[in-house]
């Protein structure tokens, strides 16, 4: 019975965790670029600077500072989708997850010399990331992630075809003239 199990959850998990990671890496590329570009504005400037120069422990205090103004927003959102808001509760997760993400990577970035000073940070932090690079190591291993990628960037080399797009286009158009 287990190794059925294994065989038929095994593909849709492993579908999920690809689209997980995949949606990861581009979020976190996108937002690093646009939090960066936020940066440059003079008032955030000045807030990041006054930022790093605090001491260690106030510093993880405005570390885990976005986690905890959000986790009152995932519930709030976990209870609309118990009250058959499913879509505005789905939402609001995704929202909550996108702006944390690009926070807490950009407090992550201005903070981190301040917190390499703490030792156990230092440890907790290389726990996490081994533990990270081993899952994504597996997840890209696995042949849904190959097969996946593999038709990413078939799609990706199709689409960068100079006028590829317009000409699919107007064959449509063609052929919906043909038929009406």
């Amino acid at each position: 019975m287990r190794r059925f199990l294994k065989r038929f959850l095994t593909p849709p998990l492993a579908l999920i965790a690809a689209l997980l990671v995949l949606l990861e890496e581009t979020l976190i590329a996108w937002l690093q670029r646009l939090m960066a570009s936020l940066a440059r504005l003079p008032w955030v400037a000045a807030i990041e600077a006054r930022a790093a120069r605090l001491p260690p422990y106030p510093a993880m205090i405005l570390f885990l500072l976005p986690a905890a103004i959000l986790f009152p927003i995932k519930l709030a959102a976990l209870w609309m989708i118990t009250q058959g808001h499913f879509l505005l509760g789905a939402a609001i997760i995704f929202a909550g997850k996108v702006v944390g993400t690009a926070f807490a990577a950009r407090v992550y970035k201005v903070l981190h010399p301040t917190l390499a000073t703490l030792g156990w940070f230092v440890r907790a932090e290389a726990w996490v990331f081994a533990w990270r690079d081993w899952l994504y190591a597996f997840v890209r291993a696995l042949p849904a992630w190959q097969a996946a990628a593999a038709m990413i960037h078939r799609l990706r080399r199709l689409l960068a075809r100079p006028g590829w797009v317009s000409r699919r286009f107007a064959a449509m158009r063609r052929r919906y003239r043909r038929s009406a």
